[in-house]
């Protein structure tokens, strides 16, 4: 397998991460301990989750899985803070106050000493993004974390916190966690640029399309019971747009013309399109994750970036998988 660089950290990581957000639900604990295993077992060194999912039951899943395999010091483990642990008004958010308790919580859920990448799941929108930065970095210097990165920002603030943490001599974000998938590839136009020139690593979360490029929503078909349309909000069930299945429907048949599957070959799209370090893949059964391993291996064809470019080109959407992040005005016409 081929190792990449996690920015410019010097740190080597798997091309894929392995998500933990369906550990704990719909994932229950003894599968969810199955497939993180399995996903060392193949080379997959790198495991995102964060503190919000499912409560905090997906962290306390990996951490109990680490520490029953004994792998803790052959992982890199991130985590995230930012969104709601209780229903107090200073239980959630990005000040001070809140990311100093909710690395404890990690720390103690994860029975680890350290985590090695805390990512900001969301911007600051609303308070100086130096009260974070400070936070990060004195628990950096506490030994509590070892790198920091955010996710989902746009990129004027991603600039705009690179220029703090210099300014101010403070700790630096080495990573950015985007939604990006064939079917929203709008970071390409600033996101992507901007990583690459400060040598941020760039970790895409829902590469799959929410299973869209897994051939799980046919176009025009109603949603199949127990899938997560039926499970989730209406957040998530808007970026199942028509236009977007009707793109998948496309992607099928060429994976199934090179041999593969659908996911496989999207999965292996975004894995391989420049600037990208590894793409985070939330596998919910071990037949799952089975089905997305081959993709460690592979390579995208030269050949194949035009025929993907022709169907969603560059910089463009068919579905909208920023539609939870308030920064984003633009809207996907379906």
């Amino acid at each position: 397998m081929e190792y990449r660089m996690l920015g410019r950290t010097g740190v080597w990581v798997s091309p894929l991460c392995l998500g933990a957000m369906n550990f704990g639900a719909p994932t229950g604990a003894a599968e969810s301990i199955q497939i993180l295993n399995r996903a060392l077992e193949a080379g997959i060194n790198f495991i995102d989750t964060a503190n919000v999912y499912n409560a905090g039951e997906s962290e306390r899943i990996v951490g109990q899985a680490l520490k029953e395999n004994g792998k803790r010091d052959q992982v890199v483990l991130a985590t995230k803070v930012h969104g709601a642990m209780g229903a107090g008004p200073n239980e959630r958010g990005d000040s001070r106050y809140h990311i100093i308790r909710a690395c404890e919580d990690s720390l103690r859920r994860l029975q680890t000493d350290r985590i090695d990448l805390y990512q900001l799941h969301r911007p600051p929108l609303t308070m100086p993004q130096d009260e974070t930065l400070r936070a990060f970095d004195d628990l950096i210097r506490a030994g509590k974390v070892v790198y920091i990165g955010a996710s989902t920002h746009p990129a004027w603030m991603v600039m705009e916190a690179l220029a703090i943490s210099e300014r101010a001599h403070l700790a630096r974000y080495i990573s950015e966690q985007p939604p990006y998938n064939l079917l929203d590839r709008r970071i390409e136009n600033e996101l992507i640029p901007l990583c690459q020139k400060y040598g941020l690593a760039i970790l895409p979360w829902s590469p799959l399309a929410g299973g869209m490029l897994a051939g799980r929503y046919p176009p025009g078909e109603t949603y199949a019971e127990g899938s997560r349309a039926t499970r989730s909000g209406e957040f998530f069930r808007v970026r199942l747009s028509q236009t977007g299945r009707q793109v998948a429907a496309r992607v099928a048949e060429m994976a199934q013309a090179r041999g593969m599957t659908t996911a496989q070959l999207a999965l292996l799209w975004v894995k391989d399109q420049p600037g990208i370090t590894a793409p985070i893949f939330g596998p919910r059964t071990l037949e799952h994750l089975e089905a997305l391993l081959p993709v460690l291996e592979q390579k995208l064809a030269d050949a194949d970036r035009a025929v993907f470019d022709a169907l969603v080109h560059p910089g463009n959407a068919v579905a909208d998988f920023h539609n939870t992040s308030d920064w984003m005005k633009a809207s996907i016409v379906d």
